[in-house]
């Protein structure tokens, strides 16, 4: 595997660790469709499904990563979003967060940014 590979699912694993001891509960990891990957599906409140995209990075040299969520990485993970709740026949509102990890040898750390996004 690629080490920036590595490094993502270094990056989720730190994501959903944060998230489980921040009273979340996960209800998938790397959900697929289509082209999309939505990293973390998860739900701390009753009526709301959050739809987590971590983007993680060595280095904020380039920017922070948060900063690489493209609009059309956005569309991408609004029409995952919609195919998870359509074939799970939810009735939920979505939250779209964007966690993000910068982690070397040095350092950690993790912002979370909440209603990163809105559907369209």
């Amino acid at each position: 595997m690629a080490s920036h590979n590595e490094l993502g699912k270094i990056g989720e694993e730190i994501a959903e660790q944060y998230l489980l001891r921040n009273g979340y509960k996960i209800l998938r990891r790397n959900f697929f469709f289509d082209k999309a990957e939505i990293d973390i599906i998860a739900q701390k409140e009753e009526n709301t499904i959050v739809m987590v995209e971590v983007k993680t990075r060595n280095s904020a040299f380039f920017g922070d990563p948060q900063e690489f969520v493209t609009k059309n990485k956005i569309k991408l993970l609004v029409k995952a979003a919609n195919e998870y709740i359509v074939s799970n026949e939810l009735n939920v509102e979505v939250r779209f967060d964007i966690i993000s990890v910068l982690k070397n040898q040095k350092m950690e750390k993790l912002e979370h940014f909440e209603n990163a996004f809105y559907h369209f």
